[in-house]
């Protein structure tokens, strides 16, 4: 579809229908669907322009990749229920007595711990922790959000992330960065002033340790969970396939958790992290297609029969189709606003009334409303940092202060605080999928959190502006 500057009020409207359906009729990918469908009408490609946005949006790269990477992680989960591993890791944890507090707070160092893939940490969490947080009585909401704000927030604050390497690329050939060293330099000393990632990770463990209560939906799922024993309210609609969720371990094999759950985790891991420290790229794909190629060699020497094998294969597979299919769609609704140029008609409202001490503020606020309004927070900052910090150099006689750092944080963070709150992101999306939570009660409970957040670290940017700046 051919793209333009912006096409002004009209193109936020199918962000907006998407957003404002979802939380209506609680069906995600019907309100995709129709958003998409509405998008292209008022875009100007008829009524079959849906099919070629479909086309355009799912034949892409970035799509592939979180595709497959989703349905390997899938079938990696499938493997673990089938060879009893986390079914005989939760009974580990639960033999602890940890209590609703401290498995909680293991959820939350768990994420922490998977800090180098945003889209595998979520699903890790929720998949390994899902029994356990059961057993506690904690609700899937409230898991969902654990795996959430411990998946971008921490990936956006660790300098040897993807994130890390994309942000401080996007920063390169701007004012006085000149190389990526300088990128990476930037992307260092910007850290402090990250607020809402800092805030989102600390603000898991003030709540999972009990120091902060629950409020809001959040309060009433867990009563619910506590007093009722439901980790999810009636009527809710996991988005995971039951093949995951109803799967039981192959009768008569023996539990071996390190070789059928700690071993493959540390292959995927030390694959992760070894070629991005001696490539400069994180392998993530080639990590987990390694992880599910061993295991399969491995079940079936453990006496499971191959066929029985490939059968957990393909349930892994199609466990993984809601996720996929609502993914689909919102790289879909992404695309069309990158079509009609949302992210234009956003920044162009601001830009008469920036100043020096409102920037970091400002910039944080505007990449906030991109990143929910497309479900992007990697295109939000392919937008926005080409934008804050030429204005922040600019403000500033092209060297390097405060302001330049606070304006790169605040994408960062904006970004990632906007995913957040939007239904749309991928993020939120494989955080509902991992936990097996309905994904808009994910997002009606976690909203409050963000939000809370969203506010202090607005404040904090405000105050580093007149203050410091």
């Amino acid at each position: 579809m051919e793209e333009l500057a912006s096409m002004g009020f009209i193109s936020i409207i199918p962000a907006l229908i998407a957003i404002i359906l979802s939380f209506a009729i609680r069906n995600t990918i019907i309100s995709l669907a129709v958003a998409c469908i509405v998008g292209t009408i008022l875009a100007g490609q008829g009524v079959f322009g849906f099919s070629t946005l479909l086309k355009e949006s799912l034949g892409t790269t970035s799509f592939s990749w979180v595709m497959l990477l989703n349905t390997l992680i899938a079938i990696i989960v499938a493997y673990f229920q089938k060879t009893g591993a986390i079914q005989s890791f939760s009974q580990m944890i639960h033999d602890k007595n940890l209590g609703r507090r401290g498995t909680q707070l293991m959820a939350w160092v768990l994420g922490m711990f998977v800090y180098f893939s945003d889209s595998f940490s979520p699903l890790f969490v929720g998949s390994t922790m899902r029994s356990i947080t059961d057993k506690a009585k904690i609700s899937r909401e409230k898991l969902a959000y654990i795996a959430d704000s411990t998946s971008a927030p921490v990936s956006v604050l660790v300098p040897i992330t993807g994130w890390a390497a994309y942000l401080s690329g996007l920063a390169v050939g701007i004012g006085c960065i000149a190389t990526t060293e300088d990128g990476s330099a930037l992307f260092l000393k910007a850290l402090p002033y990250n607020f809402y990632a800092i805030l989102a990770v600390i603000m898991v463990g003030l709540i999972g340790s009990g120091i902060v209560k629950d409020f809001g939906p959040m309060k009433k799922a867990e009563k619910r969970a506590m007093e009722e024993g439901k980790v999810l309210r009636d009527g809710a609609i996991p988005l995971i396939g039951k093949e995951l969720t109803e799967m039981q371990p192959y009768e008569g094999l023996k539990p071996r958790i390190f070789l059928n759950f700690i071993l493959p985790v540390l292959m995927i891991i030390s694959i992760a992290l070894g070629t991005y420290i001696t490539l400069g790229s994180a392998k993530t794909m080639e990590a987990f297609l390694f992880a599910v190629i061993f295991m399969t060699i491995s079940m079936v020497l453990q006496g499971i029969p191959f066929q029985e094998v490939m059968n957990t294969f393909t349930d892994g597979i199609k466990g993984a189709v809601p996720a996929v299919t609502l993914l689909a769609l919102a790289y879909s609704i992404n695309s069309l606003s990158s079509t009609m140029g949302t992210a234009n008609y956003i920044v162009s409202l601001s830009q008469d009334f920036l100043t020096p001490a409102l920037l970091p503020a400002i910039i944080f606020l505007i990449s906030a409303i991109m990143a929910f309004a497309t479900g992007s927070s990697w295109g939000t900052f392919a937008i926005c940092m080409p934008i804050a910090l030429p204005l922040a150099f600019a403000f500033t006689g092209n060297t390097l202060t405060p302001l330049v750092y606070a304006s790169f944080a605040a994408v960062a963070g904006g970004g990632v605080f906007g995913d957040h709150c939007s239904p749309l992101s991928d993020t939120t999306v494989l955080s509902s999928t991992g936990s097996a939570c309905d994904h808009i009660d994910h997002v009606q409970t976690q909203l409050p959190y963000a939000l809370c957040c969203g506010t202090l670290a607005t404040v904090l940017y405000l105050i580093i502006g007149f203050v410091v700046i």
